[in-house]
């Protein structure tokens, strides 16, 4: 089942690896439609570890319901299964192939957290914020020994014209 309230996505599923990739894929174009698509590859990141979580620790089924909700300026992912075994972050040696999940989750969200819900349950959680001002997304800042650039720069040709430079090509073919 799927709601689409304009500020909360609920998905109920089975955590299997195939399910898995759906809910990626979900969430991907929930983020899409909500304009926040900065957020995907974490938000994709982040429920993947945890539903992974489910699909190999849940008992006594791996039946669990991943919900994505708008805030204010944060946006919150979490999962519901039937198991109410709380989880906790490991140390693991470097060789180890596996059990850094929840440590990525808290290194790549705003803050996470598990909690029991009901009779037999938890949820395990993570918060994005919403509105990050990184030094990506603004404009480099100009200084006195850096010079405005032109829009369009004009160059001599040998006929004696002068033209401008082709606008700019993507490196990506299609």
């Amino acid at each position: 089942m799927i709601s689409h309230p304009s500020r909360h996505c609920a998905v109920e599923l089975q955590a299997l690896p195939s399910r898995i990739g759906q809910v990626r894929r979900i969430l991907s174009a929930q983020l899409r439609y909500w304009h926040l698509d900065t957020l995907i590859d974490r938000a994709a990141l982040g429920v993947t570890e945890l539903l992974t979580n489910v699909h190999r620790h849940a008992q006594p089924d791996k039946v669990c319901t991943v919900e994505i909700e708008l805030l204010l300026d944060r946006l919150m992912v979490s999962v519901h299964d039937h198991d109410p075994r709380l989880p906790e972050v490991r140390d693991v040696g470097p060789g180890a192939t596996s059990g850094r999940g929840l440590a990525m989750v808290a290194a790549m969200s705003e803050s996470w957290g598990a909690r029991p819900d009901g009779e037999s349950g938890k949820v395990v959680w993570f918060t994005l914020p919403t509105s990050p001002v990184t030094a990506a997304a603004r404009p480099p800042r100009r200084t006195a020994d850096t010079p405005a650039r032109r829009f369009a720069e004009v160059e001599p040709v040998a006929d004696g014209h002068r033209n401008a430079h082709a606008p700019a090509r993507s490196a990506v073919a299609g």
